[in-house]
Protein backbone atom coordinates (compact mmCIF):
# COMPACT_ATOMS: atom_id res chain seq x y z
CA UNK A 1 0.00 0.00 0.00
CA UNK A 2 1.43 3.69 -0.83
CA UNK A 3 3.04 5.48 1.78
CA UNK A 4 5.21 8.10 1.98
CA UNK A 5 8.37 6.69 2.93
CA UNK A 6 11.05 6.40 0.83
CA UNK A 7 14.09 4.47 0.21
CA UNK A 8 14.36 0.77 0.44
CA UNK A 9 15.80 -1.03 3.55
CA UNK A 10 16.37 -4.66 3.65
CA UNK A 11 14.56 -6.27 7.21
CA UNK A 12 14.98 -9.17 8.84
CA UNK A 13 12.42 -8.40 11.42
CA UNK A 14 11.65 -12.40 13.02
CA UNK A 15 14.03 -14.02 14.73
CA UNK A 16 13.21 -17.93 13.34
CA UNK A 17 15.39 -21.01 13.07
CA UNK A 18 12.65 -22.99 13.10
CA UNK A 19 12.31 -26.92 12.04
CA UNK A 20 10.00 -28.75 9.20
CA UNK A 21 7.31 -30.54 11.32
CA UNK A 22 8.88 -33.94 9.85
CA UNK A 23 13.05 -32.67 10.62
CA UNK A 24 15.92 -30.72 9.29
CA UNK A 25 16.07 -27.14 8.42
CA UNK A 26 16.10 -26.10 4.48
CA UNK A 27 19.65 -26.66 3.20
CA UNK A 28 19.61 -22.62 2.50
CA UNK A 29 19.78 -22.69 -1.26
CA UNK A 30 16.14 -21.44 -1.36
CA UNK A 31 15.95 -17.37 -0.94
CA UNK A 32 12.78 -15.58 -0.90
CA UNK A 33 12.07 -11.67 -1.62
CA UNK A 34 9.50 -9.99 0.00
CA UNK A 35 8.75 -6.19 -1.42
CA UNK A 36 6.36 -3.62 1.23
CA UNK A 37 5.20 -0.87 0.66
CA UNK A 38 4.77 0.15 4.06
CA UNK A 39 6.69 -1.27 7.74
CA UNK A 40 6.02 -2.99 10.35
CA UNK A 41 4.67 0.95 11.87
CA UNK A 42 1.28 0.66 9.68
CA UNK A 43 -1.31 -2.54 10.10
CA UNK A 44 -1.15 -3.56 6.56
CA UNK A 45 2.60 -4.82 6.20
CA UNK A 46 2.58 -5.79 9.59
CA UNK A 47 -0.14 -8.35 8.66
CA UNK A 48 2.07 -9.00 5.61
CA UNK A 49 4.99 -9.50 7.93
CA UNK A 50 3.40 -11.70 10.30
CA UNK A 51 2.34 -14.01 7.21
CA UNK A 52 6.45 -14.37 6.19
CA UNK A 53 7.25 -15.13 9.53
CA UNK A 54 4.11 -17.84 9.51
CA UNK A 55 5.78 -19.29 6.10
CA UNK A 56 9.88 -19.30 7.62
CA UNK A 57 8.80 -21.20 10.49
CA UNK A 58 6.55 -23.56 8.41
CA UNK A 59 9.43 -24.34 6.10
CA UNK A 60 12.43 -24.09 8.17
CA UNK A 61 13.83 -21.26 6.37
CA UNK A 62 16.76 -19.24 8.25
CA UNK A 63 16.57 -15.14 8.16
CA UNK A 64 19.24 -15.29 5.75
CA UNK A 65 16.78 -16.72 3.34
CA UNK A 66 14.38 -14.58 3.16
CA UNK A 67 15.31 -11.29 2.45
CA UNK A 68 12.50 -8.33 3.31
CA UNK A 69 12.47 -4.96 1.86
CA UNK A 70 10.63 -2.50 3.71
CA UNK A 71 9.09 1.09 2.80
CA UNK A 72 8.75 0.72 -1.50
CA UNK A 73 6.87 2.98 -2.54
CA UNK A 74 4.76 2.37 -6.23
CA UNK A 75 6.79 3.44 -8.50
CA UNK A 76 10.54 2.37 -10.38
CA UNK A 77 11.63 2.02 -7.39
CA UNK A 78 9.64 -1.36 -7.03
CA UNK A 79 11.49 -2.56 -10.12
CA UNK A 80 15.06 -2.00 -9.01
CA UNK A 81 14.05 -3.80 -5.40
CA UNK A 82 13.06 -6.89 -7.44
CA UNK A 83 16.10 -6.86 -9.47
CA UNK A 84 18.04 -6.27 -6.55
CA UNK A 85 16.27 -9.14 -4.79
CA UNK A 86 17.07 -11.41 -8.42
CA UNK A 87 20.55 -10.85 -8.56
CA UNK A 88 20.75 -11.79 -4.65
CA UNK A 89 19.23 -15.38 -5.85
CA UNK A 90 15.73 -15.09 -4.85
CA UNK A 91 13.67 -17.55 -6.23
CA UNK A 92 10.50 -16.47 -5.29
CA UNK A 93 9.73 -12.67 -5.08
CA UNK A 94 6.94 -10.96 -3.97
CA UNK A 95 5.29 -7.98 -3.77
CA UNK A 96 2.70 -6.46 -1.35
CA UNK A 97 0.80 -3.23 -2.88
CA UNK A 98 -1.48 -2.72 -5.32
CA UNK A 99 0.67 0.12 -7.39
CA UNK A 100 3.40 -2.71 -7.12
CA UNK A 101 2.06 -4.74 -9.88
CA UNK A 102 3.20 -2.64 -13.19
CA UNK A 103 7.07 -3.26 -11.72
CA UNK A 104 6.58 -6.28 -10.63
CA UNK A 105 5.78 -7.70 -14.19
CA UNK A 106 8.37 -5.85 -15.57
CA UNK A 107 10.80 -7.98 -13.83
CA UNK A 108 9.24 -11.39 -14.44
CA UNK A 109 9.54 -10.76 -17.95
CA UNK A 110 12.99 -10.43 -17.48
CA UNK A 111 13.96 -12.97 -14.69
CA UNK A 112 11.50 -16.07 -15.91
CA UNK A 113 13.16 -18.69 -13.95
CA UNK A 114 11.88 -16.73 -10.98
CA UNK A 115 8.50 -16.68 -9.62
CA UNK A 116 6.54 -13.21 -9.03
CA UNK A 117 3.43 -12.67 -7.04
CA UNK A 118 1.81 -10.44 -6.61
CA UNK A 119 -1.36 -9.20 -3.54
CA UNK A 120 -4.22 -7.40 -4.85
CA UNK A 121 -3.27 -7.02 -8.43
CA UNK A 122 -4.97 -8.21 -11.14
CA UNK A 123 -3.06 -8.29 -14.25
CA UNK A 124 -1.27 -12.13 -13.87
CA UNK A 125 -3.58 -13.92 -15.97
CA UNK A 126 -4.01 -11.38 -18.87
CA UNK A 127 0.26 -11.02 -18.62
CA UNK A 128 0.47 -14.44 -20.06
CA UNK A 129 3.64 -14.96 -18.22
CA UNK A 130 3.71 -18.46 -16.60
CA UNK A 131 5.87 -17.15 -13.72
CA UNK A 132 3.30 -14.06 -12.97
CA UNK A 133 1.14 -14.94 -10.49
CA UNK A 134 -1.53 -12.93 -8.62
CA UNK A 135 -3.06 -13.24 -4.63
CA UNK A 136 -5.33 -11.71 -2.42
CA UNK A 137 -7.72 -13.26 0.39
CA UNK A 138 -11.51 -12.78 0.34
CA UNK A 139 -11.33 -10.26 3.00
CA UNK A 140 -14.61 -8.94 2.06
CA UNK A 141 -16.28 -12.21 3.96
CA UNK A 142 -14.31 -10.75 7.35
CA UNK A 143 -15.47 -7.22 6.89
CA UNK A 144 -19.24 -8.82 6.33
CA UNK A 145 -18.99 -10.20 10.00
CA UNK A 146 -16.82 -7.21 11.08
CA UNK A 147 -20.08 -5.15 9.62
CA UNK A 148 -22.76 -7.84 11.50
CA UNK A 149 -21.12 -6.72 14.80
CA UNK A 150 -21.39 -2.78 14.22
CA UNK A 151 -24.96 -3.50 13.51
CA UNK A 152 -25.78 -5.26 16.69
CA UNK A 153 -23.58 -2.42 18.00
CA UNK A 154 -25.92 0.23 16.53
CA UNK A 155 -29.29 -2.16 17.72
CA UNK A 156 -27.82 -1.65 21.13
CA UNK A 157 -27.53 2.35 20.94
CA UNK A 158 -30.76 2.40 19.33
CA UNK A 159 -32.52 0.34 21.95
CA UNK A 160 -30.42 2.56 24.77
CA UNK A 161 -32.57 5.97 23.19
CA UNK A 162 -28.70 6.85 22.37
CA UNK A 163 -30.11 6.99 18.91
CA UNK A 164 -33.05 6.77 16.90
CA UNK A 165 -32.88 3.83 14.10
CA UNK A 166 -33.43 6.69 11.30
CA UNK A 167 -29.98 8.00 12.60
CA UNK A 168 -28.27 4.73 12.48
CA UNK A 169 -25.47 6.11 10.61
CA UNK A 170 -22.15 4.77 9.86
CA UNK A 171 -18.59 6.39 8.44
CA UNK A 172 -16.18 5.25 6.50
CA UNK A 173 -12.36 6.06 6.25
CA UNK A 174 -11.50 5.06 2.37
CA UNK A 175 -7.79 4.97 1.27
CA UNK A 176 -8.65 5.29 -2.51
CA UNK A 177 -12.42 4.42 -5.02
CA UNK A 178 -10.89 1.57 -6.14
CA UNK A 179 -12.54 -1.77 -6.47
CA UNK A 180 -10.39 -3.11 -3.42
CA UNK A 181 -11.92 -0.48 -1.03
CA UNK A 182 -15.55 -0.29 -2.74
CA UNK A 183 -15.95 -4.29 -1.97
CA UNK A 184 -15.05 -3.56 1.39
CA UNK A 185 -17.13 -0.78 2.15
CA UNK A 186 -19.74 -2.47 0.94
CA UNK A 187 -19.58 -5.79 2.12
CA UNK A 188 -19.13 -3.90 6.00
CA UNK A 189 -22.44 -2.27 4.85
CA UNK A 190 -23.87 -5.63 3.87
CA UNK A 191 -22.81 -6.81 7.35
CA UNK A 192 -24.33 -3.78 8.99
CA UNK A 193 -27.59 -4.26 7.14
CA UNK A 194 -28.56 -7.76 7.85
CA UNK A 195 -28.94 -6.91 11.35
CA UNK A 196 -29.90 -3.27 11.51
CA UNK A 197 -31.68 -2.51 8.36
CA UNK A 198 -32.39 1.05 8.94
CA UNK A 199 -28.31 1.72 8.75
CA UNK A 200 -26.91 4.28 6.28
CA UNK A 201 -23.16 4.54 5.44
CA UNK A 202 -21.26 7.73 4.75
CA UNK A 203 -17.42 6.87 2.76
CA UNK A 204 -14.89 9.70 2.59
CA UNK A 205 -11.53 9.15 0.88
CA UNK A 206 -8.19 9.99 2.45
CA UNK A 207 -6.02 9.45 -1.30
CA UNK A 208 -3.41 7.44 0.94
CA UNK A 209 -2.82 3.72 2.19
CA UNK A 210 -1.37 5.11 4.80
CA UNK A 211 -1.71 8.61 6.66
CA UNK A 212 -1.92 8.67 10.33
CA UNK A 213 -3.08 12.73 10.57
CA UNK A 214 -5.21 12.45 7.05
CA UNK A 215 -7.06 9.14 8.72
CA UNK A 216 -7.42 10.75 11.84
CA UNK A 217 -9.12 14.26 10.27
CA UNK A 218 -11.16 12.23 8.33
CA UNK A 219 -12.77 10.13 11.01
CA UNK A 220 -13.41 13.25 13.04
CA UNK A 221 -15.27 14.90 9.86
CA UNK A 222 -17.15 12.23 9.57
CA UNK A 223 -18.32 12.21 13.36
CA UNK A 224 -18.83 15.67 13.04
CA UNK A 225 -21.48 14.89 10.11
CA UNK A 226 -23.16 12.84 12.22
CA UNK A 227 -21.79 9.20 12.12
CA UNK A 228 -22.22 7.33 15.57
CA UNK A 229 -19.91 4.28 14.19
CA UNK A 230 -16.46 4.23 11.87
CA UNK A 231 -14.54 1.38 10.11
CA UNK A 232 -12.13 2.00 7.57
CA UNK A 233 -10.04 0.58 4.49
CA UNK A 234 -6.71 2.78 5.61
CA UNK A 235 -3.91 1.06 7.37
CA UNK A 236 -3.20 2.84 10.37
CA UNK A 237 -4.67 3.82 13.94
CA UNK A 238 -5.64 7.31 12.94
CA UNK A 239 -9.36 6.32 13.06
CA UNK A 240 -8.85 4.27 15.96
CA UNK A 241 -7.10 7.74 18.23
CA UNK A 242 -10.13 9.81 17.07
CA UNK A 243 -13.07 7.62 18.06
CA UNK A 244 -11.49 7.15 21.14
CA UNK A 245 -11.18 10.45 21.95
CA UNK A 246 -14.81 11.28 21.08
CA UNK A 247 -15.84 8.21 22.24
CA UNK A 248 -17.47 6.34 18.73
CA UNK A 249 -17.15 2.63 18.36
CA UNK A 250 -14.29 1.27 15.49
CA UNK A 251 -14.48 -1.70 13.86
CA UNK A 252 -11.05 -1.61 12.39
CA UNK A 253 -8.75 -3.30 9.66
CA UNK A 254 -5.60 -5.84 9.71
CA UNK A 255 -4.95 -5.68 13.48
CA UNK A 256 -6.12 -5.90 16.60
CA UNK A 257 -7.11 -1.78 17.46
CA UNK A 258 -7.75 -2.10 21.39
CA UNK A 259 -4.26 -1.28 22.42
CA UNK A 260 -5.25 2.30 21.12
CA UNK A 261 -8.97 2.17 21.40
CA UNK A 262 -9.40 -0.05 24.33
CA UNK A 263 -13.31 1.76 24.72
CA UNK A 264 -13.73 2.14 21.11
CA UNK A 265 -12.82 -0.80 18.95
CA UNK A 266 -15.03 -3.83 18.54
CA UNK A 267 -13.05 -5.64 16.14
CA UNK A 268 -11.11 -5.66 13.16
CA UNK A 269 -11.70 -7.64 9.76
CA UNK A 270 -8.38 -9.33 8.95
CA UNK A 271 -6.29 -11.80 6.69
CA UNK A 272 -3.64 -14.45 7.40
CA UNK A 273 -1.21 -14.12 4.86
CA UNK A 274 0.71 -16.89 5.44
CA UNK A 275 -1.26 -19.01 4.73
CA UNK A 276 -0.82 -17.98 0.89
CA UNK A 277 3.26 -17.17 1.16
CA UNK A 278 3.52 -20.71 2.45
CA UNK A 279 1.79 -22.33 -0.16
CA UNK A 280 3.59 -20.17 -2.67
CA UNK A 281 6.89 -20.92 -1.27
CA UNK A 282 6.70 -24.40 -0.88
CA UNK A 283 5.83 -24.31 -4.57
CA UNK A 284 8.19 -22.48 -5.99
CA UNK A 285 10.92 -24.73 -3.85
CA UNK A 286 9.90 -27.70 -5.06
CA UNK A 287 9.18 -26.51 -8.79
CA UNK A 288 5.15 -27.37 -9.07
CA UNK A 289 2.78 -24.50 -10.41
CA UNK A 290 1.88 -21.96 -8.41
CA UNK A 291 -1.94 -20.49 -9.24
CA UNK A 292 -2.11 -17.96 -11.59
CA UNK A 293 -4.52 -16.10 -9.01
CA UNK A 294 -5.18 -17.12 -6.02
CA UNK A 295 -7.95 -16.43 -3.71
CA UNK A 296 -9.26 -17.91 -0.23
CA UNK A 297 -12.01 -17.09 3.05
CA UNK A 298 -13.52 -18.20 5.92
CA UNK A 299 -13.51 -21.74 5.01
CA UNK A 300 -10.03 -22.16 4.04
CA UNK A 301 -8.63 -19.92 7.55
CA UNK A 302 -7.32 -16.95 5.67
CA UNK A 303 -9.58 -14.33 6.98
CA UNK A 304 -10.64 -13.95 10.72
CA UNK A 305 -11.72 -11.01 12.83
CA UNK A 306 -9.60 -10.07 15.83
CA UNK A 307 -10.96 -11.25 18.80
CA UNK A 308 -14.27 -9.56 20.29
CA UNK A 309 -13.73 -6.48 22.65
CA UNK A 310 -15.87 -7.77 25.33
CA UNK A 311 -15.63 -4.00 26.99
CA UNK A 312 -18.15 -2.70 24.65
CA UNK A 313 -19.33 -5.33 22.21
CA UNK A 314 -23.16 -5.54 22.01
CA UNK A 315 -24.34 -8.70 24.12
CA UNK A 316 -25.71 -11.68 22.08
CA UNK A 317 -22.58 -10.57 19.96
CA UNK A 318 -20.18 -13.34 20.23
CA UNK A 319 -23.44 -16.35 19.47
CA UNK A 320 -24.19 -14.29 16.31
CA UNK A 321 -20.28 -13.86 15.13
CA UNK A 322 -20.17 -17.57 15.32
CA UNK A 323 -23.51 -18.25 13.15
CA UNK A 324 -22.34 -16.13 10.74
CA UNK A 325 -19.22 -17.46 10.63
CA UNK A 326 -20.43 -21.00 10.57
CA UNK A 327 -22.44 -20.13 7.47
CA UNK A 328 -19.26 -18.71 5.78
CA UNK A 329 -17.06 -21.60 6.15
CA UNK A 330 -20.31 -24.00 4.70
CA UNK A 331 -20.56 -21.45 2.04
CA UNK A 332 -24.28 -21.35 2.68
CA UNK A 333 -23.95 -17.52 3.32
CA UNK A 334 -23.01 -15.38 -0.02
CA UNK A 335 -22.21 -11.55 0.90
CA UNK A 336 -23.16 -10.05 -2.28
CA UNK A 337 -26.27 -12.08 -2.24
CA UNK A 338 -27.88 -9.98 -5.16
CA UNK A 339 -31.50 -9.79 -3.34
CA UNK A 340 -29.79 -7.98 -0.87
CA UNK A 341 -29.01 -4.91 -2.65
CA UNK A 342 -29.62 -2.31 -5.21
CA UNK A 343 -27.86 0.54 -7.58
CA UNK A 344 -29.92 3.29 -8.55
CA UNK A 345 -33.16 1.27 -7.21
CA UNK A 346 -32.46 -1.65 -9.84
CA UNK A 347 -31.17 -5.51 -9.23
CA UNK A 348 -27.47 -5.86 -10.81
CA UNK A 349 -29.28 -8.59 -12.93
CA UNK A 350 -31.51 -6.08 -14.45
CA UNK A 351 -28.95 -3.69 -15.78
CA UNK A 352 -26.97 -6.40 -16.70
CA UNK A 353 -29.65 -7.18 -19.14
CA UNK A 354 -30.64 -3.72 -20.26
CA UNK A 355 -27.64 -1.24 -19.50
CA UNK A 356 -24.72 -1.58 -21.73
CA UNK A 357 -22.50 0.30 -19.38
CA UNK A 358 -23.45 -2.95 -16.97
CA UNK A 359 -22.35 -5.42 -19.27
CA UNK A 360 -19.31 -6.02 -18.06
CA UNK A 361 -20.48 -7.49 -14.58
CA UNK A 362 -22.02 -10.29 -16.78
CA UNK A 363 -19.22 -12.14 -15.82
CA UNK A 364 -19.36 -11.45 -12.12
CA UNK A 365 -23.13 -12.27 -11.59
CA UNK A 366 -24.87 -15.62 -11.46
CA UNK A 367 -26.69 -17.66 -9.17
CA UNK A 368 -27.83 -15.04 -6.92
CA UNK A 369 -24.85 -13.37 -5.96
CA UNK A 370 -22.01 -11.93 -6.83
CA UNK A 371 -18.54 -13.94 -7.25
CA UNK A 372 -16.23 -11.63 -5.59
CA UNK A 373 -12.26 -13.28 -5.90
CA UNK A 374 -13.86 -16.02 -7.49
CA UNK A 375 -13.09 -15.03 -11.34
CA UNK A 376 -9.67 -13.14 -10.70
CA UNK A 377 -8.23 -12.75 -7.24
CA UNK A 378 -8.21 -9.26 -7.18
CA UNK A 379 -11.60 -7.46 -5.51
CA UNK A 380 -14.02 -6.10 -8.88
CA UNK A 381 -17.23 -5.21 -6.88
CA UNK A 382 -16.85 -1.52 -7.66
CA UNK A 383 -20.62 -1.00 -8.09
CA UNK A 384 -21.95 1.59 -6.06
CA UNK A 385 -25.12 0.65 -4.14
CA UNK A 386 -28.08 2.63 -2.74
CA UNK A 387 -28.08 3.06 1.21
CA UNK A 388 -23.96 4.35 0.68
CA UNK A 389 -23.34 8.40 0.41
CA UNK A 390 -19.55 8.33 -1.15
CA UNK A 391 -18.11 11.41 -1.41
CA UNK A 392 -15.88 12.35 -3.97
CA UNK A 393 -12.25 11.99 -3.60
CA UNK A 394 -10.20 15.09 -3.40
Amino acid sequence: MLKKAIGAIALSVFAVGMTFAGGSKDSGAFKVGVIYVGDANEGYTEAHMKGVAEMKKALGLTDAQVIEKANIPEDETCYDAAVDLASQGCKLIIGTSFGHEDYIIQAAKEYPNIQFCHATGFQAASSKLPNMHNFFTAVYESRYVGGVVAGLKLNEMIASGKITAANAKIGYVGAYPYAEVVSGYTSFFLGVRSVCPSATMEVRYTNSWADMTLEKETAEALIASGCVLISQHADTTGAATSCEAHKVPLVGYNVDMTSVAPNAALTSAAMNWGMYYTYAAQNAKAGTPIATDWSKGYAAGAVLVTPLNDKIIAAGTKAKVAEVEAALKAEKLKVFDTSKFTVGGKKIEDLISTNKDFAKYAAFVKDGYFHESEVISAPAFDLRIDGIKELTAK
